[in-house]
């Protein structure tokens, strides 16, 4: 007896040891990368960035026409340029077409159209020459960025310059939370911009 439950047990012993070595060694296992934090996901297709600019687009020449046939002194509309009126991101230097066709409904109402950009003083020339280009209608007025160390900060100052010139802003259109900040305009479009990932 004690000889067969001898062999039995080494048996066990040899099948375990051979299930061990067999095992993959847990340290030497590979290990799931984990997301670096703050990692700005990818953005959306070119597609399902026009549908949702579109969306958010869609009242604006609806509200422009009812604005307009309600009269008012110097009534303006205010475009923010990358990623707004451009698509700086996907197509460099193309009009961002929901936009521009509010533009030209404005531009096709005798509603001016102003520029608050971002962009450097430096970059004015070129900021008109590229609207120009993308098919925009003339430009009343372009601001830029001077002294600010912000967008934000441009963008107000710019709107409160055009407010204190007479203009009555009665759309302001912008792709970041920061170019609807400061609210001395009558209504905003925001586009999207995914969480900050388009500038």
């Amino acid at each position: 007896m004690h000889s067969r439950t001898r062999r039995a047990a080494a048996a066990v012993a040899g099948l375990l040891a051979l299930g061990l070595a067999a095992a993959p060694s847990v340290t030497a296992a590979p290990r799931a990368t984990a997301p670096t934090p703050g990692a700005a996901a990818s953005l959306p297709s070119y597609e399902t960035w026009q549908r949702d600019v579109r969306k958010a687009m869609d009242p604006a020449i609806p509200y422009l026409k009812d604005r307009v046939a309600q009269g008012g002194s110097k009534l303006a509309i205010v475009l923010d340029i990358d990623n707004t009126s451009l698509e700086t991101e996907y197509h460099p230097g193309a009009p961002n077409k929901p936009v521009l066709e509010f533009a030209k409904a404005a531009a096709g109402s005798g509603v001016p159209i102003l520029i608050a950009t971002a962009r450097s003083e430096s970059g004015k020339s070129a900021a008109l020459s590229a609207l120009k280009k993308a098919g925009y209608p003339a430009i009343t007025e372009i601001c830029l960025k001077k002294n600010e160390s912000h967008a934000v900060d441009v963008k107000i100052r710019c709107r409160k310059q055009f407010v204190a010139e007479g203009y009555t802003l009665i759309a302001n259109v912008g792709n970041r939370p920061g170019d609807l900040e400061y609210k001395n305009y009558e209504r905003g479009f925001k586009l999207p911009d995914y969480d900050g990932q388009l500038s």
